[in-house]
């Protein structure tokens, strides 16, 4: 392996086997130490001139939690068939003990906050207090951090930012914060990466739903994966929700007009809308989002009547040099885990699905392991959450050059975050009847996480088979994903009041998270736990009830890609849902 996976991995061991911070000596180190660096500007983004001193920034300050490794274990027995702990899942107040920051580091960081004449009853402070947050101007992040805050552009979205090529922190500060932010976390934009066709003639449901292949309509997946004829028996108790970024808005004309055609008995059904940081979610026409349209239209058509949510947060660019308000700091996960938090177990969608992704390599790792342990938190409370694989192959998700962003520009295969998080469901993309991998579906092994052991078993069977086909292009010691597979290709929706073909892992996201809603509805219908965390159960026999799927590749970085085969694979995971026989794998019946 190369010897840049190893510096970032022994970071992530170190972040996770970390106990409670050590007691420091009494006379603090006034030295600062780099905390965060980036050998290069991430691909896309480039400097584009210096903010005004006094504009202000929200800084966010990641406190380290007391005891992680414990929310962890918790998390693995919760979520394993075979542990007595299975299904009971933590509640609200169980998951803030376990990740309040220890009392010695408030203490410290206050200090540092107050000698920087910062009154500490100002800060915003999350429901367990692991994040603080600060409004202050530039002058004063950049003379806390030792850092210089530049203006960058984003080639392709024109979108601009306040970041840092690296910061530090005070030397005794360093054992407890993990991260600070806005500073080297470039990301993205965070953007969906569906693409769409316009259908000149709008088709009728009936005309097509003999096959996927020509058109995918909500029959032909209710067909295909089994939950035709399956009526909802808990909706009342049940929900799936959606998570909306960078600007994306579910138009209530286009729903209507999706219902009216695809699902008529729906046709006045519609979703609770949340807004989190500053998010909207405009009624224009004009203004609709292809993305947030799809989802919430595949979302309810499949588990209707069940309740759907969707979440529009905030903190997508562009910044605003002249405003007089903090800058957008781009970091809507973050945003969003905290809007979650706060949440009492009823108020939690029970599946929640998300259709958007970044490069790995453009996250740095302090901040995707705080979000990733934020998703971790989660899925210990019950909550299965699944992510889209992304639609670069093995490549980037954004279709640039496969090269590491380390300063080496080594070639290199490039995973894609959150996919690569432990914690979460990841969904890879099929096409065809009967189903292949279709050759866009994001799939590969984490550089930043090491290899969970639920997955070991399957995993190194598959890497045994490639032997050392594209050694070196990945870290075959990584989190490998996806973990499972929907349909992917042709999918009709309504967008603008016009018929339209998507595609994308961003359409295999919300099919397969409708269908684990589904079988959420029967457990709670039958008096049982919600799933929760999805992949202990099926890593440990309930890729049983999936269809594997053996055929096709995901090429990218000019490679053929790894190829789909029997059992798991990093193209399609496990395979697509059966909804039959998951009911069945669970105890369950129709």
């Amino acid at each position: 392996m190369a010897p840049w996976y190893l510096s970032i991995i022994f970071l992530v061991f170190a972040v996770y086997s970390s106990a409670a911070p050590s007691p420091s000596s009494t006379s603090l180190s006034k030295r600062l130490l780099t905390k965060s660096s980036l050998a290069q500007v991430p691909r896309g983004w480039n400097l584009h001139g210096t903010p005004p001193r006094h504009h202000t920034i929200k800084l966010r300050i990641g406190l380290r939690q007391s005891n992680f490794a414990e929310l962890e274990r918790a998390l693995f027995q919760v979520s394993d068939p075979s542990h007595i702990r299975y299904g009971l899942h933590l509640s609200k107040e169980e998951v803030k003990d376990l990740i309040a920051p220890h009392p010695e580091t408030l203490t410290l960081v206050e200090s540092w906050l107050a000698s920087h004449g910062i009154d500490i009853d100002s800060l915003d402070r999350s429901t367990a207090g692991d994040w603080i947050a600060v409004v202050v101007p530039i002058h004063q992040a950049e003379s806390m951090l030792g850092a210089d805050y530049r203006t960058y552009k984003h080639e392709s979205t024109g979108a601009e930012i306040v970041r840092v090529t690296s910061y530090r922190l005070p030397e005794h500060l360093h054992d407890h914060i993990d991260v600070v932010h806005p500073t080297t976390m470039f990301g993205g934009t965070l953007r969906p990466t569906v693409s769409r066709t316009r259908i000149r003639q709008r088709d009728t449901g009936a005309a097509v739903d003999a096959s996927c292949s020509t058109l995918t309509t909500l029959k032909c997946l209710q067909d295909l994966y089994n939950t035709a004829g399956y009526k909802p028996r808990a909706p009342s108790k049940n929900a799936y929700g959606i998570t909306g970024y960078a600007g994306q808005f579910a138009n209530l004309a286009d729903l209507k007009l999706f219902y009216q055609q695809y699902l008529p008995e729906a046709t006045n059904f519609t979703f609770k809308e949340v807004l989190i940081n500053g998010g909207q979610n405009s009624q224009n026409l004009s203004q609709a989002g292809v993305e947030a349209d799809f989802d919430m239209q595949y979302a309810g058509g499949l588990t209707f009547p069940t309740q759907n949510i969707f979440y529009s947060t905030g903190g997508s660019p562009p910044y605003i040099p002249d405003a007089n308000s903090p800058s957008n700091t781009n970091e809507p996960y973050q945003d969003w885990l905290d809007y979650m938090s706060t949440l009492q177990e009823d108020e939690i969608p029970q599946t929640i699905a998300t259709s958007y992704a970044d490069d790995e390599e453009s996250v740095p790792p302090d901040y995707a392991i705080r979000a990733c342990q934020g998703f971790a938190q989660l899925g210990a409370r019950g909550v299965s959450l699944l992510f889209g694989s992304g639609d670069g192959g093995v490549g980037s998700t954004e279709g640039s050059a496969c090269f590491s962003n380390d300063g080496k520009n080594t070639t290199v295969f490039l995973p894609s975050f959150p996919a690569t998080c432990p914690y979460v469901t990841v969904v890879g993309g099929t096409t065809g009847i009967p189903e292949v991998a279709v050759e866009f579906s994001g799939g590969g092994f984490s550089n930043y996480f090491s290899r969970p052991s639920y997955q070991s078993e399957v995993v190194n069977s598959y890497l045994q088979g490639l032997g050392t086909t594209y050694a070196g292009l990945f870290n075959s010691t990584g989190r490998a994903y996806p973990d499972v597979a929907a349909f992917s290709t042709n999918f009709t929706t309504i967008y603008e009041g016009q018929s339209e073909l998507l595609y994308g892992t961003s359409a295999a996201t919300p099919t397969f998270g409708a269908v684990i809603s589904l079988a959420n509805d029967a457990l709670i219908a039958a008096n049982k736990p919600p799933l929760g965390f999805l992949n202990p159960w099926l890593y440990s026999g309930g890729y049983k009830a999936l269809n594997d799927i053996t055929s096709g590749s995901n090429p990218g970085c000019g490679t053929a890609g790894f190829s789909a085969g029997v059992g798991w694979d990093p193209v399609t995971g496990f395979g697509t849902p059966d909804f039959q026989k998951i009911l069945a794998a669970l105890g369950l019946g129709q």
